[in-house]
C-alpha cells in the first residue's frame, strides 16, 4: 500500500522518526490521534510544531498569534525590548543636555566666583564709621498692623543701604518685639541671618551710655551742623501720620537725653512737613558720612513728591504740590 507523498516527505527527515509498530507494511491504519506527540506536515510540507511562540513566529507564524500564545511575563519583557529600541535617540539626546546644563552651571560658578572676588576687593575699600545708628522699637502698641508692616519695610531699606553704604555705621534695632517681630518672622524670615546689625530686646538706654545719646526729632530746638562719630543717635521707629506729634521730643526730654534735628531747614525748602520716614533719615546720615555735604545729602535722598529745592531758588508749587495725606502715610516723627 502506498502513502501519500507528504508522509514520504516526513519519513525522509532524520529528526523525525517512526516508531517501529507504526511501520506502513505493518499498521497502516493506525489513527494519527493516538500519536499526539508526531509533527504533522502542512500542505506546503512544513512541519506544524507546538513548540516556543517565538520559533512559531519566526517559522512563519502571525505576530498576534504569537503574542497571544506567550506568557504574560514574556510580552512584558518582548514590550520592554521594544521601548528600549525605540528610545534609544532619546536617551541619547537627554545625555546630551544633561552634559551641556553640567558645562553651564560650572561656568556659571565660576562666573559667580570671580564677581564675588570683586565684591570682595570692592568691600576692603570700605571704611566703616564708628557711629551708631538706633531706630527705637518701642512704639509698637501706638501703631495698628497696617503701620507696622511700613515700620518693617523701611527698616528692611535702611539695612539695605548700610550693606552697601561706603562709610556703614554701626546698626541697631532695639526694643524688638511685639507686632513688628511678628510681621517679620511671618513675612521675613531671613531677618535672624542679618549682618552687621545688632537687633536686641533690650531699650537703648540699657546698651549705651545716656551721654552718648541724642534722639534725632524734628520737633528739637536744636539743630545738627556736624555728626559727631562718637555719638549714637536714635531714629524713632514709628509711623503715626502726626496721630503723635512730638512723642520722640517728649521721649527724649523725660529721658534726659540729647536731642537735635538734621539741618534740613537751612538747606531745602519744601511743600510739606519736615517730618522724613525712618528710612529718609537713615539714607541722609550715610549720605552726609560720604559726602560731608548736608545739601548733597539731603538732595540724592529726598524724594520729588516732598517738593524740595534748595534754599533760595524760585519753587514752582505746582509742579511740587503734594496732598498731606499722601505725605504723612510713610513719615515717621524724626528728621
Amino acid at each position: 500500500m502506498k502513502y501519500p507523498a507528504c508522509a514520504d516527505k516526513q519519513v525522509r527527515k532524520p529528526s523525525q522518526k517512526l516508531m517501529s509498530s507504526e511501520s506502513p507494511t505493518e499498521s497502516p491504519e493506525v489513527p494519527m490521534e493516538n500519536t499526539p506527540f508526531l509533527e504533522v506536515p502542512d500542505v506546503d510540507g512544513k512541519v506544524k510544531s507546538n513548540d516556543n511562540p517565538v520559533e512559531r513566529l519566526e517559522a512563519g507564524s502571525g505576530k498576534e498569534e504569537c503574542l497571544e500564545s506567550m506568557s504574560k511575563r514574556q510580552r512584558k519583557k518582548l514590550l520592554k525590548q521594544k521601548q528600549w529600541e525605540e528610545q534609544k535617540d532619546l536617551r541619547r539626546q537627554k545625555r546630551k543636555e544633561k552634559r551641556q546644563k553640567r558645562k553651564l552651571e560650572r561656568q556659571s560658578k565660576l562666573d559667580s566666583s570671580s564677581e564675588g572676588n570683586g565684591r570682595k576687593c570692592m568691600r576692603r575699600e570700605v571704611v566703616p564709621s564708628t557711629l551708631r545708628l538706633i531706630v527705637d522699637c518701642s512704639f509698637d502698641d501706638l501703631m495698628v498692623l497696617k503701620d507696622v508692616k511700613k515700620l518693617h519695610k523701611q527698616i528692611q531699606r535702611c539695612y539695605a543701604e548700610n550693606r552697601k553704604a561706603f562709610h556703614p555705621v554701626q546698626f541697631y534695632l532695639t526694643s524688638h518685639g511685639g507686632q513688628l517681630k511678628t510681621n517679620m518672622n511671618e513675612n521675613d524670615k531671613g531677618w535672624v541671618n542679618w549682618k552687621d546689625i545688632q537687633i536686641r530686646t533690650e531699650h537703648y538706654s540699657e546698651l549705651i551710655k545716656k551721654e552718648d545719646l541724642v534722639y534725632l526729632t524734628s520737633d528739637s530746638p536744636d539743630v545738627l551742623s556736624e555728626l559727631d562719630e562718637k555719638k549714637a543717635y536714635v531714629i524713632g521707629g514709628l509711623v503715626d501720620h502726626n496721630h503723635h506729634k512730638g512723642i520722640t521730643y517728649r521721649k527724649a526730654v523725660e529721658q534726659g537725653i540729647g536731642h537735635a534735628q538734621l539741618p534740613l531747614g537751612n538747606f531745602v525748602k519744601m511743600n510739606s512737613r519736615k517730618v522724613l520716614a525712618v528710612n529718609h533719615v537713615f539714607e541722609i546720615i550715610l549720605a552726609y558720612l560720604e559726602k560731608r555735604d548736608w545739601k548733597e545729602a539731603f538732595f540724592s535722598v529726598l524724594p520729588q513728591r516732598k517738593g524740595a529745592v534748595p534754599l533760595g531758588e524760585a519753587n514752582d508749587s505746582s509742579k511740587h504740590a503734594l496732598s498731606g495725606k499722601e505725605d504723612e502715610d510713610n513719615d515717621s516723627d524724626s528728621s
